[in-house]
C-alpha cells in the first residue's frame, strides 16, 4: 500500500493534457479559458459620471463660484458635449463627461431654480465623482486571465469587450464503468441477489456539477468481455472511471486485465479506509481511476482525488478547505480516515460533526452527510476543536 501523500504526488505526476475549443459566449459557462483575453479599448472608455447632477470646471469652483447657469444637459448615449466657462450642465449617471468638465456634484448637494444651479456643499477635487478613462484596465490589457471559471461575473467582462466566441479548455472525454452481475437498471426490479446501479448514477451527477458529461457503460463480470470492450475505450475516451472489480474477489479481472492491455499501473491499494483498493493507472491517451465498489469507498475516492486531479489538470490551483471537528472520534487501524461528517458555518468558522454509519456499503448514510473529514493515520484519538482537510459534496 501506499500514502495518501504519495498518490497526491503520482496524480500530479500524471495530469491530463487537455486540448481547446471555440465556443460561444452564451455556452461557456463554467468553462475555463485557455487565452488571455485583453481589453479591446480603455475601460471604462470614457470618463463616465458616477452620480446623476451637474457638471462644472474645477477652476471656477476654486474661484468662488457657487451659482450657474445652467446650459445644457450630457444624457448617457449622447455624444460628448463641451461645457461652456463658467456654466454647469445637467449630467446623467453613465454619460460621458464634457469636454472642459471635471467636476461632478450630485443632485442632492445643490439647487435648481429658473434655469440656475445653486451648490450647497464645498470640498471639491478634481473628477469628482467620475470613473476615469482607463482606470480600471487599459487598452490591449490582461482583463481576464487563462485559466480563469467563467462565472457569471466573467460572461459580463467578456461581453463588454466583445467576445462573441471564447476559447476555452476543452474538457475530457470520460466514460464511466461498472462490473458486476449482481447490478441491474434503476428502472428494475431486482432479484434477491440483485441490487440497482448506483454509483454510476452518483459519479455523472457529480462530473455534471462541474459542467462535464460522461458515457455510461455496464460490463458482466466476464474477463473475454472486459478485455475486449476495454482495449476499444482505451483508445475512445480520455479518463475512464470504473467501479468495482479492483479488490482481491476471484472476480475482479481489472488489474489483471489492464497489465494485458498495456495500461501503465502508477499504483494499487492505498493506506486508507474507505477506499484501500484504489487503482490508479495510464496509457498515452487515456487514464484509468479504478475505485473500489462500495458507494461510500466509490464516493470518497472522486471526492479526494478525481476532482482535484482533473482540476489541476485543467489549470485550477486546488487547495482543501480545513473543518474543526465537533465531538471526539476515535479510529485505531494507521490508516488515512475519510470520516463522513455534516459539515456547516459556525460564526465564520466550518465545523465538522461525524456521522455514523455502517461502513462502505452503506449508501443511505451518505445523503446524511455532506463532507468526509481527512483524518491522519499517525494518531488514533480525534479531540473536539481539532482540523482537519474537508471535502465536501
Amino acid at each position: 500500500m501506499i500514502s495518501v501523500q504519495d498518490v497526491d504526488a503520482i496524480l500530479a505526476s500524471n495530469l491530463f493534457s487537455p486540448k481547446t475549443e471555440k465556443v460561444k459566449l452564451e455556452n461557456s459557462l463554467g468553462r475555463i479559458t485557455a487565452l488571455n483575453l485583453v481589453a479591446d479599448r480603455d475601460f471604462p472608455p470614457y470618463n463616465r459620471v458616477a452620480m446623476d447632477g451637474i457638471c462644472v470646471r474645477l477652476t471656477d469652483l476654486l474661484s468662488g463660484m457657487r451659482r450657474f447657469t445652467v446650459s445644457d444637459v450630457q444624457a448617457a448615449g449622447e455624444a460628448q458635449k463641451t461645457l461652456t466657462d463658467k456654466t454647469a450642465m445637467e449630467i446623467m449617471t453613465g454619460a460621458s463627461l464634457p469636454h472642459n468638465a471635471d467636476v461632478v456634484i450630485r443632485y442632492e448637494d445643490i439647487t435648481i431654480e429658473n434655469g440656475f444651479a445653486q451648490i450647497h456643499t464645498e470640498g471639491f477635487r478634481h473628477f469628482q465623482n467620475v470613473h476615469r478613462q482607463g482606470s480600471d484596465r487599459k487598452q490591449g490589457e490582461v482583463i481576464l486571465a487563462r485559466n480563469s471559471i467563467i462565472r457569471p461575473a466573467e460572461i459580463g467582462v467578456l461581453a463588454t469587450i466583445g467576445a462573441a466566441e471564447v476559447t476555452v479548455i476543452k474538457p475530457p472525454k470520460i466514460a464511466i464503468i461498472s462490473t458486476g452481475d449482481e447490478l441491474v437498471e434503476v428502472k428494475e426490479t431486482p432479484l434477491p441477489h440483485q441490487i440497482r446501479k448506483s454509483n454510476v448514477h452518483s459519479i455523472k451527477t457529480a462530473l455534471q456539477s462541474h459542467h462535464l458529461e460522461a458515457d455510461l457503460v455496464h460490463l458482466a463480470d466476464d474477463k473475454a468481455v472486459i478485455t475486449q470492450r476495454l482495449s476499444t475505450m482505451l483508445s475512445d475516451y480520455d479518463v475512464i472511471l470504473m467501479s468495482g472489480a479492483v479488490s482481491k474477489g476471484k472476480f475482479d479481472f481489472l488489474p489483471e486485465v489492464f497489465d494485458e492491455l498495456g495500461v501503465q499501473k502508477q499504483f494499487h491499494r492505498v493506506a486508507q479506509r474507505p477506499g484501500k483498493p484504489f487503482w490508479f493507472g495510464n496509457t498515452n491517451d487515456c487514464t484509468v481511476f479504478a475505485f473500489p465498489g462500495n458507494p461510500v469507498s466509490t464516493y470518497a475516492c472522486l471526492l479526494r482525488y478525481f476532482f482535484p486531479w482533473l482540476l489541476k489538470s485543467l489549470g485550477q490551483h486546488v487547495e482543501p478547505e480545513y473543518a474543526e471537528l465537533t465531538t471526539a472520534f476515535s479510529f485505531k487501524p494507521g490508516l488515512t480516515y475519510f470520516l463522513q461528517v455534516t459539515c456547516s458555518n459556525r460564526k465564520g468558522k466550518l465545523v465538522a460533526t461525524p456521522v455514523p454509519g455502517n461502513g462502505s456499503g452503506d449508501l443511505a448514510n451518505l445523503a446524511n452527510a455532506n463532507g468526509f473529514l481527512e483524518l491522519p493515520p499517525n494518531q488514533t484519538d480525534f479531540e473536539p476543536g481539532s482540523v482537519y482537510p474537508i471535502w465536501k459534496f
